[in-house]
């Protein structure tokens, strides 16, 4: 690692790190070249996240965000592409198919996956987690009138959120942010959340004021009858590469039942070797569009192909990928529905 100072350190990163406006009333995230925070704002920031992490984000935001080729895991990304909606809308509108994607990307279907530990506390036998991801809510939006719906009916003790709110990959959020608080008003409390490859750290205190608990490289106790689970939740490993599971397990003891929320199941070998029992996640969309037997054409991610969707298990971690509720780059889906999962935790 470099060997330099805290000051010589904070010197270095003041010139990629956006400018703070002492005078502005709210915050703005126009782009990568003009963004501007509210004192307040990035005084949050520093204290939810520390000083050097807020900096580290913020500036790699403002160096890589709207990046096409070379940043983060894989080296193409499609989602920060100029016009490949476009031309992906005007593909599918030739064959005729547009229509008929747009009226799949809506059905949200319920999933339910067993979990089985002997880690499980008995109090915590048939806990059930509601898995939500991807729901890139500008661009979903009869997905998400059916999820509204969905949410008054279902039943469960904990809900976690693991990335890709915003619809675009960068720019102005407040419509994410309204959109958000609409899905939130239908959410039994507590929930939990990480942040995607297509969300800003600078949303991260509205999501928290909907009633998120953002855990950035962080983890929380969940307590009942007197006995205990963990969920810790990375920042994006995808894109920003701003994860850090060393942290967030830390102080997590070894023989408790834990799960980590990424939003890319890319981490998985890590999370194995750091002894969490369960991986949830999210990203790769199952592929969005997908060829007959939901085999996808592409999932954006490096990781075997049996991980892209579903149940899935490596070395003592049992890991779920969930296809996500949410559509993106085109409001679309063929072979390949939109959910949303109940995972059922069962003693072993």
């Amino acid at each position: 690692m470099m060997n330099v100072s805290g000051k010589n350190l904070e010197t270095a990163l003041a010139s990629s790190a956006p400018t703070i406006d002492k005078k502005s009333s709210s915050s703005v995230v126009s782009n990568s070249h003009a963004r501007s925070l509210t004192e307040d704002d990035y005084r949050f920031l520093q204290k939810r996240l520390g000083t050097l992490h807020a900096k580290l984000r913020l500036g790699i935001e403002a160096d890589h965000e709207a990046q096409v080729f070379g940043q983060g895991i894989n080296y193409f990304h499609i989602e920060n592409l100029k016009l490949s909606h476009l031309a992906i809308e005007a593909c599918l509108r030739l064959t005729g198919a547009y229509w008929r994607g747009r009226r799949n990307a809506a059905q949200i279907e319920v999933r339910h996956h067993s979990v089985k530990s002997p880690q499980i506390p008995k109090s915590f036998n048939g806990y059930t987690i509601l898995h939500l991801s991807d729901l890139h809510v500008e661009m979903s939006n009869h997905a998400m009138l059916r999820l509204a719906a969905i949410l008054k009916e279902i039943r469960y003790d904990l809900c976690v959120l693991t990335g890709d709110y915003r619809g675009p990959s960068f720019g102005p959020y407040d419509t994410t942010l309204a959109g958000m608080s609409h899905v939130c008003a239908e959410l039994k409390k507590p929930v939990y959340g990480v942040l995607g490859n297509h969300d800003t750290v600078c949303m991260v205190r509205g999501l928290e004021e909907i009633g998120i608990r953002m855990l950035l490289n962080e983890y929380e106790a969940i307590t009942r009858n007197g006995q205990c689970i963990y969920v810790a939740g990375i920042d994006d490993a995808h894109f920003y590469r701003a994860d850090n599971i060393e942290k967030a397990a830390s102080e997590i003891p070894n023989d408790e039942f834990s799960i980590l929320l990424s939003h890319t199941p890319e981490i998985y070998r890590e999370a194995a070797l750091a002894d969490f029992n369960v991986l949830l996640a999210g990203h790769t969309h199952g592929g969005q569009i997908c060829l007959p037997g939901q085999i996808p054409i592409m999932v954006d991610s490096v990781l075997p192909r049996y991980m892209a969707a579903g149940h899935w298990e490596y070395r003592n971690l049992i890991g779920y990928t969930s296809v996500g509720a949410g559509s993106s780059i085109v409001p679309v889906r063929f072979n390949c529905p939109p959910e949303i999962t109940l995972h059922h935790l069962q003693c072993g």
